[in-house]
């Protein structure tokens, strides 16, 4: 009992990085759309909508399980709640930013999920035991979800030799966060294994993406995209000269 509370504080304390880290990475946005006029670039420029819809997906379902578990987990519920609320926020730049079916879609569905959950469980308390077995499949759906997402950021990535608005500091806390709550999954016993199962899932695909700011950053072939793209910095044609 004494581990768990321990390590679920320390991930409390730690994924509040996290909430900072979406935080960061809507400063960029904000920052990106006052110097569009000047750049010409889109705010959300490179935003994978599929990995920000799969990283809402997460945060809810782990904030409906821990709704739901006979035990209140508080741990789990409001740390959740904000990074769902934040996530909710960059997926409404994205919709005003590219205003296209699917974000306008996604953002719908995803403030669907976040306004009536709360008020079902709230009206009906009896539909947690139900709630919680819907969430369990809910969050192994995700971890499918979330891993794809998060590889399809690393594609466009890849494919433009850019970062365009992927905001650095929010991936590296988002990796310290899935390292913690790995911690406090293991003291949670059974309970704990989707948890387990989605930090340790999300925590793999963390590591590629930070690798991949590197790659930008270094490598030759990433500058030749950037060339054919026409989207090169003058540091680019001067190391190409």
């Amino acid at each position: 009992m004494i581990a768990y509370h321990i390590t679920g504080a320390v991930s409390s304390i730690i994924f509040l990085l996290t909430v900072l880290g979406l935080w960061w990475q809507l400063r960029l946005i904000y920052r990106r759309k006052r110097e569009a006029r000047e750049t010409g670039q889109p705010p959300t420029a490179i935003l994978s909508l599929n990995q920000f819809v799969s990283s809402f997906l997460a945060f809810f379902s782990f904030f409906l399980y821990g709704a739901c578990l006979e035990r209140f987990n508080h741990y789990l519920v409001w740390t959740r709640l904000a990074a769902s609320v934040l996530t909710l926020i960059v997926l409404f730049e994205i919709m005003l930013d590219r205003r296209t079916a699917a974000t306008v879609g996604s953002f719908a569905v995803c403030s669907f999920l976040m306004i009536t959950a709360p008020i079902v469980l709230a009206w009906n308390p009896k539909f947690a035991a139900s709630a919680k077995v819907i969430s369990q499949g809910l969050i192994i759906l995700v971890t499918v979800v979330l891993a794809q997402g998060y590889l399809h950021q690393v594609v466009v990535m890849r494919t433009t030799g850019r970062t365009g608005a992927v905001a650095l500091r929010m991936h590296q806390c988002f990796l310290l966060k899935d390292i913690a709550t790995i911690a406090f999954a293991w003291t949670m016993g059974t309970a704990g294994w989707p948890l387990l199962l989605l930090s340790t899932v999300s925590g793999i695909t963390k590591l590629i993406t930070l690798w991949n700011f590197r790659w930008v950053r270094v490598s030759p072939a990433a500058r030749e995209r950037r060339l054919e793209s026409g989207e090169a910095s003058a540091e680019d044609v001067v190391a190409v000269g």
